[in-house]
């Protein structure tokens, strides 16, 4: 998914400055106003790459995600120009950022010049961008088998994501050759209850991980301001909400707790997509909104508003009527 944000002209020049500068080791930048900003640039202070990497601190906060473009070479008046894009998006930050940052990591090194960067790297953690961070990296791109079980289980949450194949009752949804995962007989009429306008308006699923079994958790009633309380926080949902609006919009959220276990998440990322699928035909559901978080507590009664407040601005926008021709 595009954001439709691109890189300001301003960030094209501070860029250009970067890669013609030996004293600069790196450039931040961040989203305002609908576009990717510059941010402060990072001095090299040492000759070391790493070294130079203790300059970010000040920079990375727990809260706010950020885009960091580092020259990896230790000669910096070298004519090797090699960058690498780091997107960092702490798991605190708010829903909106991370899903802006995210999906505009891909616009940002295509608009810079992908020529310019051996490596793109995303990371939620801020250990990730310090010296000993960066060394596990390399140690883990240089071995030939340097991952742990757990790490091939990240590796694998990361194909997950991008596939999102598994698929549901074996109905035409087990795609790239992957193995469809079980649904239990009784989310079909929740979900066709849910779209039916009956009183509760907020459907849970979970997976069983073990037997790989897509579940019905819980059927509740709720109310967007106690919307975030009312989902489960111990364990990942799929969860699917009749908002109060006049058209009774359905919409989807996925939560997955940091705490998950790697195999939950990496099933929960990989059958994301064909649970809706699942509940737009059997369900008869038109999911209206996707919003996938971390944590419960970020669903808040303000986020899941100005996901239809964006959207109505973007279709009045989209069909303003044109202006007449003035007289000459």
């Amino acid at each position: 998914m595009q954001s439709g944000i691109s890189a300001s002209q301003e960030l094209q020049q501070a860029f250009q400055s970067l890669t013609a500068s030996p004293s600069q080791r790196g450039l931040l930048a961040t989203i305002t106003d609908e576009r990717i900003v510059p941010g402060s640039t990072i001095p090299s202070s040492t000759s070391s790459f790493l070294s130079d990497l203790s300059n970010l601190t000040p920079h990375i906060k727990p809260n706010e995600a950020l885009y960091i473009l580092l020259r990896r070479s230790d000669d910096l008046s070298s004519p090797d120009k090699s960058l690498v894009a780091v997107t960092y998006v702490p798991n605190s930050a708010p829903v909106r950022q991370k899903m802006l940052f995210a999906s505009t990591r891909l616009t940002l090194v295509r608009e810079l010049g992908s020529e310019h960067f051996a490596e793109s790297i995303f990371c939620t953690e801020a250990e990730e961008v310090t010296a000993e961070g960066w060394e596990k990296h390399i140690a883990h791109g240089a071995a030939e088998n340097p991952l742990t079980q757990e790490e091939r289980d990240l590796e694998g949450i990361k194909e997950a994501e991008a596939l999102e194949s598994r698929g549901t009752q074996g109905k035409g949804l087990a795609q790239g050759g992957r193995i469809a995962i079980r649904v239990d007989s009784d989310i079909a009429s929740a979900l066709q209850n849910l779209g039916q306008g009956t009183a509760p308006n907020l459907v849970q699923l979970r997976m069983d991980v073990p037997s790989e079994t897509l579940q019905l958790a819980s059927v509740s009633s709720t109310s967007p301001s106690s919307l975030a309380a009312d989902i489960d926080s111990s364990e990942p949902r799929y969860s699917f909400y009749r908002h109060d609006d006049a058209e009774s919009s359905v919409v989807f959220i996925s939560t997955c707790p940091s705490g998950a276990k790697i195999k939950e998440r990496m099933l929960y990322a990989a059958s994301r997509s064909n649970v809706i699928t699942l509940a737009q035909s059997e369900g008869g559901l038109k999911v209206a909104k996707r919003i996938e978080v971390t944590n419960p507590d970020e669903v808040t009664e303000g986020v899941v508003v100005d996901e239809f407040k964006a959207a109505a601005a973007e279709e009045k926008k989209g069909f303003a009527k044109p202006k007449r021709p003035g007289r000459r």
